[in-house]
């Protein structure tokens, strides 16, 4: 998928929360510490007791609009990406345009479709601005991601995500060269209504679902733009661990230098929705231009959105308009299991 007029990305922002719990806290209480060796992070990302998606999604925005350098009423489109949304029924989007000084005249919808529920909602927005119906358009990728107490999700799912203004190609610090999905009906992970926590099927994780959907998606896109793995300065690929990247890479012929500014997951964990776009960010704040970067989702349920982009000279004037990731990778404060269940409600009083 090649838009007819050119688009890119004309800002951009993360946003991860400050506390961090250790993973050695969850083995100790569910494990008696007996699967340390084999753990997938070492800690990850949590959010405090006052936040989640829409108070996180409006975080990164403001980071985007900043390194965008428009007015809030110049967006025409507000979609958020995320398998967390606060409310069954209300769109967090409209919540989203309304702190940022977006509404009235705009349009906002949510997006489903478990972790690519963020790519899935930037692509969308890139075809937008592209068909000339906006001029800019907001897609934001964010999970306070949900597991089950003791359950093998609960070492990973974490909290962050990051959030695009898309915009005309002569002002985007990342141009657009083009996009390509890959969906199929694969019985890895899902969520029944009034059910609170996931069910994932352990044998499909990793094939046919992680790994056939992505490599599907990024050989074809590479195929279409006859590009290599080579011409690619760096990669980001989803991160439900920080194995699953780097071994879907090596498969598809990328290198461990490609991936290790975006990176993450070993730092925070996975952010599900929020994960490959969070590590994208990163991409962008290490980029020169003329780079060519690749960005690789995974969705449950099961599907791959596949993105090459080329930074342009843009980007060396907007990297510090905002936080970067590295500077909220590089804040903490540790959290204790307890406090943990308390703040995600996982604690029922009767």
């Amino acid at each position: 998928m090649k838009p007819d007029k050119p688009v890119g990305i004309v800002g951009y922002g993360a946003y991860i929360p400050l506390h961090r719990l250790s993973i050695d806290e969850i083995s100790e209480v569910w494990k008696k510490g007996q699967d340390r060796d084999v753990l997938p992070v070492k800690q990850k990302s949590v959010p405090g007791p006052d936040e989640d998606t829409v108070t996180m999604s409006i975080e990164a925005a403001q980071n985007a609009l900043l390194r965008a350098g428009i007015s809030p009423e110049d967006v025409q489109a507000v979609w958020v990406g995320s398998e967390s949304h606060p409310y069954a029924v209300k769109p967090s989007s409209t919540v989203v345009a309304q702190s940022l000084g977006i509404t009235p005249n705009t349009t906002g919808a949510d997006f489903e479709f478990a972790c690519k529920a963020g790519t899935e909602a930037l692509q969308a927005a890139l075809g937008f601005s592209a068909s000339g119906m906006a001029k800019y358009t907001l897609a934001v990728a964010m999970d306070t991601a949900q597991a089950r107490p003791g359950d093998a999700l609960e070492y990973t799912a974490a909290a962050g995500g990051a959030a695009f203004v898309i915009g005309p190609a002569s002002e985007s610090v990342a141009i657009l060269e083009g996009s390509y999905s890959y969906v199929t009906d694969t019985p890895d992970f899902f969520r029944k209504a009034y059910q609170k926590y996931p069910e994932h099927g352990n044998r499909f994780t990793g094939e046919p679902a992680y790994f056939h959907h992505i490599v599907a998606a990024v050989t074809t896109l590479l195929n279409e733009l006859q590009l290599k793995p080579e011409d690619f300065s760096a990669a980001v690929f989803h991160q439900p661990n920080s194995k699953f990247p780097q071994k879907v890479a090596k498969e598809l012929g990328f290198s461990r230098k490609q991936l290790e500014s975006g990176l993450l997951a070993p730092y925070i964990g996975n952010s599900y929705a929020g994960s490959s776009p969070l590590g994208f960010t990163a991409l962008l704040d290490n980029a020169k231009p003329g780079d060519r970067l690749l960005l690789a989702s995974f969705g449950s349920g099961a599907g791959s959105d596949a993105f090459s982009f080329v930074v342009t000279d843009k980007i060396e004037g907007v990297k510090l308009l905002a936080p970067t990731t590295q500077n909220y990778l590089n804040r903490s404060n540790s959290v204790d299991y307890p406090t943990y269940l308390r703040w995600r409600k996982k604690i029922e009083l009767y």
